[in-house]
């Protein structure tokens, strides 16, 4: 069982990482059974989501493309208009009047005060964005004109690149230069497609049951 925030209240690197972690169990051909939670992140023995639960164990997110992260928490913690539209009211939406307002601004704290500690907290949303385009120019050069990073076969780097791409390629956010510095790499725009028709399209078209999936995006 996989276990992820509902729909409306998931952030973006969360669902990033979401949609890896699902990515890569459909790579694997394991069936799977996902959950949206709006305590999930209580409920994960790491705090952070997605986590699955196969059996008695319990565990918590797939390691993480480093870069990304540290560019989505900033664009969505550190960046007061996104902040403010979009990172703080999807954030507190499970809760009510006044913890929802303590627990928003209270993750916003908890995520500037990481940023500082490793050096984020005095760059510029350019310089984000520059991290970014490197980044993926690093990941296109890697891709090349292979299916895979690792030529016919997906592996657990597939996934995770594919999680992290793809959501910021659909979700919306107040501006779209993030999606914009992704869409500059046709190579990684094919792979994404590519992916989301493998593992995600055929799949759905099989299994059109009832059974709780994860809720994503579209690629144009």
């Amino acid at each position: 069982c996989f276990f992820f925030f509902v729909e409306d209240q998931i952030l973006l690197s969360d669902s990033a990482s979401s949609l890896a972690v699902q990515t890569f169990l459909r790579m694997c051909g394991l069936p799977v059974q996902v959950s949206c939670c709006a305590n999930a992140e209580y409920m994960s023995p790491s705090g952070k989501v997605p986590f699955i639960h196969v059996g008695n164990q319990v565990v918590s997110e797939l390691g993480p493309i480093v870069q990304y992260i540290k560019a989505k928490l900033y664009i969505q913690w550190c960046d007061d208009y996104t902040a403010t539209e979009i990172s703080r009211p999807r954030y507190s939406s499970p809760y009510s009047w006044p913890l929802n307002h303590i627990l928003a601004y209270q993750k916003q704290w908890e995520v500037r005060r990481k940023m500082n500690a490793i050096g984020w907290s005095g760059k510029s949303l350019e310089q984000v964005y520059e991290d970014v385009s490197q980044c993926c120019q690093a990941l296109s050069q890697r891709l090349g004109t292979q299916p895979y990073f690792f030529n016919k076969q997906p592996t657990e780097l597939d996934a995770l690149v594919f999680g992290h791409l793809f959501t910021i390629l659909t979700t919306q956010l107040t501006n779209d230069e993030l999606a914009e510095k992704v869409k500059s790499y046709t190579n990684l725009l094919s792979f994404c497609h590519r992916i989301e028709q493998t593992y995600f399209k055929e799949h759905d078209r099989e299994s059109q049951s009832g059974s709780s999936r994860h809720s994503k995006g579209s690629l144009p």
